[in-house]
């Protein structure tokens, strides 16, 4: 039933990678609005999301909040779509290692690139620093994804679309340069049919409010 899997999200958020999660694994699944400012904040859904923001995704009695979380527990909660590696084995060493890179170093080093946070060149300061510096982030991430098609053996998973999902807006909005090897690995992923049907999704839905608003 589709009130089983419901996911918290609004067109222009971190829940576009989310939804895409939910194609891939292809269960019946609802799509809950929740509007930015007022609805984000209020009791209702505070009660699902105490931080008052999206993608936060019910399964059951289950609440997952933290996109990089709710690929990880879909992952496997439906091991039949085959999106993690095996449980003990290198792939899945690779898989935790990439998707927590993108959600940790990655995720806090563009960040602050974009709110102009400089990290001291002192290396007792940037030690404190979990990523050290964007580059240093970039180039790693380079040598992962222009290496290998995929990040955690031979198949696609939830790194991948995890990872993909951060170079691929970064790269869109200016906040990740552009490097041949982001854009290759991207491009395998963002026309998977699960990735295209999301986004065909999302973007009717932020066109709807555009209309809303004009």
């Amino acid at each position: 039933m589709t009130d089983d899997l419901v996911l918290y999200t609004t067109p222009m958020s971190r829940g576009r990678i989310a939804r895409w999660m939910l194609e891939e694994v292809g269960a019946p699944y609802r799509a809950e609005i929740v509007s930015f400012g007022p609805g984000m904040k209020d009791a209702a859904f505070r009660a699902i999301n105490p931080m008052g923001k999206v993608p936060a995704l019910r399964h059951g009695d289950a609440v997952v909040t933290e996109t990089a979380a709710i690929c990880a527990y879909l992952a496997d909660a439906f091991p039949e779509a085959g999106l993690a590696p095996p449980t003990g084995s290198r792939a899945r060493a690779a898989y935790y290692r990439w998707l927590f890179f993108a959600a940790g170093p990655v995720e806090a080093a563009v960040t602050n690139r974009v709110l102009g946070v400089t990290v001291p060149g002192d290396p007792r300061m940037r030690g404190m620093v979990g990523y050290g510096s964007l580059p240093e982030v970039l180039d790693a991430l380079e040598q992962a994804v222009g290496t290998t098609e995929y990040l955690a053996g031979e198949t696609f998973s939830a790194a991948d679309l995890y990872v993909g999902s951060h170079l691929a807006w970064g790269m869109g909005f200016g906040t990740i340069e552009r490097r041949p090897a982001f854009e290759a690995y991207t491009a395998r992923l963002t026309e998977r049919p699960a990735a295209v049907r999301a986004r065909v999704i999302d973007d009717a839905l932020l066109a709807d409010q555009g209309r809303a608003s004009a």
